[in-house]
């Protein structure tokens, strides 16, 4: 997410309460978690195992627990909970903001573009030309929609991150300040949802077509072209690239990539990265001659072990 406006070392310090490492007036641009960052942004960091990838990473501003050498180039936040001090920002910057119409009057709304009674569009939102928003599809605020896009009845962009972190007294959760955007073209089935960013971007890429009962989780890449089946299951912070087909009920894990025009077929399980070009099945997902294989040698185990039993019983009457 970028600021409104950058900010200077200085502002930013005040608003968390944080001691200053750097020139007070280094400019921050905006703020996104680690795997996101681009230079100008600020990140956090509070665990000391990922203290180094913080201060190598592109981020230029790092919110850390422990006062360390600061980097060329770069400027520190130093407070007590950096996490607390992250959601803060994202909160006032972009907390719930709440609605009093079904439609917006802050949404843009281009021209042919037809809104069904009973479809909520949120605050900020903006939607192209000549798109259809079916009854009852709830499209939450800062969500980016292109041209040409069908949004079917029960679906749900912009839900919030499923990202929390563990305390003593339960789960903090981490404000999520990113978006939703949808490029053109792009069909989306019912009651499938689409949680937006943390604090960057969830995309659905141009002619992309999503079936109905799909979940696509925060920070998620999908890449132009790419089909997805119903009732899939896409983790954060994943990326399908183009003209990926994902079949019926295929769960894939976080931070994988699927690669260019992979085909997954109906219920595998994706739990690592996959090589384009290639079709995959089953739990875990692989090639399918290979799983098939190790199915039919499962199918020969129960008469195996029976032969080894009469054998070892006709070794023992001897």
């Amino acid at each position: 997410m970028k600021f409104p406006a950058p900010l200077t070392l200085s502002e930013v310090a005040a608003l968390i309460g944080a001691k200053m490492i750097g020139d007070p007036d280094f400019s921050v641009a905006g703020m996104n978690e680690i795997h996101m960052v681009e230079p100008g942004d600020l990140t956090f960091v509070d665990h000391p195992k990922y203290y180094a990838k913080a201060l190598n990473s592109k981020a230029t501003t790092i919110i850390i627990n422990k006062e360390l050498e600061c980097p060329d180039g770069k400027a520190l936040l130093l407070c007590e909970k950096p996490f607390d001090a992250y959601v803060s920002l994202a909160v006032h910057f972009r907390g719930f903001e709440q609605a009093h119409a079904l439609l917006s009057p802050l949404a843009i709304i281009g021209e042919g573009t037809v809104i069904q009674p009973g479809a909520f569009v949120g605050n900020h939102v903006t939607i192209g030309k000549n798109c259809i928003v079916h009854a009852n599809a709830s499209i939450y605020d800062h969500t980016v929609i292109g041209d040409n896009c069908i949004i079917h009845s029960g679906a749900v962009l912009g839900a919030d991150a499923f990202y929390f972190q563990k305390r003593p007294d339960g789960w903090k959760k981490l404000e999520s300040c990113g978006r939703v955007v949808v490029e053109d073209n792009v069909e989306i089935g019912a009651l499938t949802s689409i949680d937006k960013g943390v604090s960057g971007d969830t995309i659905i890429s141009w002619g992309v077509k999503i079936d109905n009962h799909v979940q696509i989780g925060h920070d998620t890449f999908i890449g132009r072209m790419a089909l997805i089946g119903a009732h899939c299951a896409i983790a954060g912070v994943t990326r399908i690239e183009e003209e990926v087909i994902l079949w019926a009920r295929v769960s894939v894990n976080k931070d994988l990539v699927i690669g260019k025009k992979a085909v997954v077929m109906a219920m595998s399980g994706v739990d690592k990265s996959l090589e384009g070009g290639k079709t995959y099945w089953g739990v875990p997902a692989d090639d399918p001659r290979k799983k098939w294989k190790e199915i039919a040698a499962l199918k020969q185990l129960p008469d195996f072990m029976r032969e080894s039993w009469k054998g070892r019983m006709l070794q023992n009457e001897e």
